[in-house]
C-alpha cells in the first residue's frame, strides 16, 4: 500500500519556477508530498498556467484594496479547504500577516536567494557582488514573523565568478534552488 503523502500548498506571485520544481519532484513515487493547491496574489501570474496544465487546482486573487490580514484570511481559507498541511512560498512577493504565520508555524517554508542570514530581502545577487563576496547561494528556511529570519533547513553555495553580473549569478543560484527546495521540503515533511 502506498504511503500517505502530505498535502502541500504553494504560494507564488510570478513565473513559479520553484513551484514547478516542487511539482516535478512530487511526481516521483518516493516523494513524501503532493501539491494540492497553487495560490497567487497576481491573477495572471505565469506560474498559474503551469499549475493548471499539471491538473493542480489554483486560487488566484489580487490583494489590492484588501488589508493584509483580510487577504491572508482568504488565502488561509483556500489552503484549509484544500486540506493543505504544509505551505511552500515560491517567489511569493508579499509579507505575510503575523496571524497567518502563526497559524502555519513550523509548517511553512520559503526559499531565499542568499546564504542566510546574509542578504535578507531583495536584490541579493547584486548586493553580494557589490560586497565582494566569494560565494553566494540559496537557503530554505521555516517562515517566521521576521523577514527571511526563520530556522534554516538547507543551503546550497554557488561561487561568485569574476565578471559576474546579477543576472548571471541569479541564473546559477536558481539552478541550485530547483534542486534544494524539493529536497528540503521532503525532509521537513518526513520530520527530519
Amino acid at each position: 500500500m502506498a504511503e500517505r503523502r502530505a498535502k502541500v500548498g504553494i504560494l507564488i506571485s510570478g513565473r513559479g519556477s520553484n513551484m514547478a520544481s516542487l511539482i516535478e519532484a512530487a511526481r516521483r513515487p518516493d516523494c513524501p508530498y503532493e501539491v494540492v493547491l497553487v495560490v497567487s496574489n497576481v491573477p495572471d501570474a505565469a506560474g498559474l498556467a503551469f499549475a493548471a496544465a499539471n491538473n493542480i487546482p489554483t486560487f488566484a486573487m489580487s490583494h489590492i484594496g484588501l488589508k493584509r490580514a483580510e487577504f491572508d484570511a482568504l488565502v488561509d481559507g483556500a489552503l484549509r479547504d484544500a486540506g493543505v498541511e504544509y505551505v511552500a512560498l515560491a517567489g511569493y512577493m508579499r509579507l505575510l500577516s503575523p496571524g497567518f504565520v502563526e497559524k502555519w508555524a513550523g509548517r511553512m517554508v520559503n526559499i531565499h536567494p542568499s546564504l542566510l542570514p546574509a542578504y535578507k530581502g531583495l536584490d541579493t545577487h547584486q548586493r553580494a557582488i557589490d560586497a565582494g563576496e566569494a560565494k553566494h547561494g540559496c537557503s530554505v528556511h521555516i517562515v517566521t514573523a521576521e523577514l527571511d529570519d526563520g530556522p534554516i533547513l538547507a543551503q546550497a553555495e554557488v561561487p561568485i565568478l569574476e565578471g559576474d553580473d546579477a543576472d548571471a549569478l541569479a541564473g546559477r543560484v536558481l539552478i541550485e534552488e530547483h534542486k534544494l527546495y524539493p529536497a528540503a521540503l521532503a525532509q521537513l515533511v518526513r520530520g527530519k
